[in-house]
Order: C-alpha cells, then structure tokens, then sequence
C-alpha cells in the first residue's frame, strides 16, 4: 500500500503428526512432558517485561533471580516432524510412538483422527493427529526421545477417570491436542469400553 513492502513473521517448518495414545492394560492416556524454550520466554516477559524493553541492544540482559526450568514445561501428545522423505505419516507415527514413549506400534494399530493447521499465526503447518490404543507387552522401552536431537521427554500417564479433570485444570500446561483428544475419546471411545 502505498508503495510501502509489508512484510509477515513467518517461519518455515515441517507438517507433524501426533498420536493419541491409550494404555488399555492400566486404562490410561500416554502422554509426554518437555520443556519448550518459546514457552519459557513468555514467561520471562510475563514476569520480567523489562528484560524485553530494550531488544535492539546486543547483549541480552541477564535476570538476577531467573525463573525455574518448570515454568517452561508443557504436558503434549507424542508428535513428531514430518521430515523423512519415503515414509508416510502412519510410519513416522509410529516411529514417534517408538522413540518418546516406547511402545511398538504398526500401522495396523493407528487410527487416523483427523488433521488440521497448528500454529496458524507463524507457521501454518499441517498437523496429523491419530489414535493408537497400545498394552504393557507393547512396551519394548522407557521411551523418552533422542537426546542426541535435543529431547528431553518424560512420559506421563493419566488415569481414564481423571483425564477431562486434567484436560481443563489449567495449573497443568498443556496443548490444544491434549485437550481436544481427551474430548474425542470419552465421545468416541469411552462409550464402547467394557463397564466395569
């Protein structure tokens, strides 16, 4: 407008996918916890805003009493990048489910949910969300990333009966795909579920 260039923040990234895991054997919802530095940061300005006044300075202001790593900490769906050219979503899916929660899983075991775009306001990608019900014999590890790409994951479990008590307690972090998955579950799942 005007002959002015405008420009948008945009940041190129990979589509992902993300699983939905149930652990029939203790009736409970896999799920993982890891920091995420952006996360982190908008806590920082959150409390210190005035770390944040002066961004054009060259060095980046240290905080006298820096917040704790916690503060950083999300509760997510296992997921991955789409980055393996050759594969599909359901093998990388699979992968992930392997590699941050230690479940074998086959493509035979995922159900394909639905996708939709993830973080719309930088990147735009494509996320694949699918559900995968798994037992203790499927476990073959402890899973919890690769440290060697920088993961540093904690696999959780939250009881059946505690999921939607979780799913909206917002003193625990935790992802939109958190939250509309549990909400899948008890309209899709749960229903059909042996009564006990």
């Amino acid at each position: 407008q005007n002959g002015t260039k405008k420009f948008w923040d945009f940041m190129r990234t990979h589509d992902s996918v993300s699983i939905l895991i149930f652990n029939t054997s203790r009736q409970c919802f896999v799920v993982v916890k890891q920091f995420r530095p952006a996360v982190y940061m908008c806590e920082v300005e959150r409390h210190h805003p005035q770390v944040f006044e002066n961004q054009d300075k060259e060095s980046f202001p240290s905080l006298e009493n820096p917040l704790p790593a916690v503060v950083g900490v999300t509760y997510e769906l296992c997921a991955g990048i789409v980055d393996k050219p050759g594969l599909s979503l359901e093998e990388i899916a699979c992968e992930e489910v392997l590699e941050e929660c230690g479940y074998r899983v086959s493509i035979a075991d995922l159900r394909r949910i639905t996708s939709y775009r993830s973080g719309v306001g930088v990147t735009g990608s494509r996320q694949t969300l699918f559900y995968a019900e798994v037992n203790d014999q499927m476990r073959t590890s402890g899973g919890g990333g690769q440290p060697e790409e920088g993961e540093l994951i904690e696999v959780v479990e939250i009881p059946l009966g505690e999921s939607m008590k979780f799913a909206y307690d917002e003193t625990f972090p935790k992802t939109m795909g958190v939250i509309f998955s549990f909400m899948w579950f008890h309209n899709n799942i749960a229903p059909k579920l042996p009564k006990k």
